[in-house]
């Protein structure tokens, strides 16, 4: 179906850095209508649906003044949005994260899985501003991170999480990947565990390696994936566990230096993280439902994903 003419509307992103406190806006031009993704040309028509309807309810002489409020209706079926900053929506992730945020801090931000999920939520949610904080993933699983709206940062959905948290609905299944130097073998479970491990602290990964897998020597914790990444390159570890979507996209930008050899199936999902409580989930679930069921997650993942899940051989314990 034939869509709308492109249209010259921009929308202005806010970003924020955490340790500088650097805020700049950058104008981005909207694209064409696109399986329902041209969000500013229908935001346009609402805002014109919703002048129609004030000059309406005036003429009819209601004489009540409009409570002001930083709530905003998103889109129809999303319900209503408060966000913590007027006419902003700030998410927060933990950087570096390849394929799933391009760009080690958020000054340099160039696109990724779950930023393309950040701007369609800000777009349909209707807001003007879109922040994005960089935070230790071990205090935002711990739900010691506030002043934020969501937080898209391949946060696996776990029960013990959901104790300090609230999760949306999942947007991306992913398992546990084994990244390694190219050549090194993990043909079977027993090579496996001969291997030097390295993992980031406060993953379903570490958990994984500890409780499961349960290699012949002490897994090294990174607090980082860019130092546990920087350990593999450096032959300090032999192979590094992180969910397979994340190793295949740092494989794909390794020159060939790197490859995913293996993985191990678990199941996982993962939610947006919300702060305990928060009143936004219907919203943005609604959302995240709509872009699941336009394919717009399906095109997020072929565009910035660094290859097929399905295609790496699975090894079980």
């Amino acid at each position: 179906m034939p869509g709308p003419p492109t249209s010259s509307l921009t929308t202005v992103h806010e970003w924020t850095d955490l340790g500088a406190t650097r805020i700049y806006a950058r104008r981005v031009q909207t694209i064409p209508y696109n399986r329902g993704r041209n969000v500013a040309f229908r935001k346009f028509g609402a805002v014109l649906v919703a002048g129609a309807l004030f000059a309406s309810l005036a003429a009819c002489g209601d004489d009540d003044s409009a409570e002001t409020s930083n709530t905003t209706e998103g889109a129809a079926s999303s319900g209503n949005f408060t966000p913590v900053t007027d006419d902003t929506l700030t998410v927060v992730t933990s950087l570096p994260a390849p394929g799933f945020w391009e760009g080690d801090d958020p000054d340099n931000i160039t696109g990724g899985y779950e930023y393309e999920i950040a701007k369609a939520l800000q777009e349909r949610l209707g807001m003007g501003n879109l922040k994005i904080v960089n935070v230790s993933f071990d205090q935002l699983v711990a739900g010691q991170v506030g002043d934020f709206d969501v937080a898209l940062s391949q946060v696996t959905i776990t029960d013990e999480r959901k104790q300090v948290v609230d999760f949306t609905e999942p947007y991306f299944e992913s398992d546990q990947g084994v990244i390694v130097k190219t050549g090194t073998k993990v043909d079977t479970v027993d090579e496996a565990k001969a291997l030097q491990w390295g993992v980031q602290s406060g993953t379903t990964g570490a958990d994984y390696l500890t409780n499961t897998l349960k290699p012949e020597s002490e897994p090294q914790v990174f607090q980082d994936l860019a130092a546990g990444f920087a350990a593999l390159e450096a032959g300090q570890v032999d192979a590094f566990m992180m969910d397979t979507a994340i190793v295949l996209a740092q494989a794909s930008e390794s020159g060939g230096s790197e490859e995913v050899a293996a993985q191990f199936k678990t199941g996982e999902e993962y939610g947006g993280i919300l702060p305990k409580g928060s009143t936004n989930a219907e919203a943005i679930n609604s959302i995240l439902t709509e872009l699941k069921d336009d394919g717009s997650l399906s095109d997020f993942a072929k565009q910035w994903l660094g290859g097929d899940p399905s295609a790496v051989p699975v090894l079980t314990p």
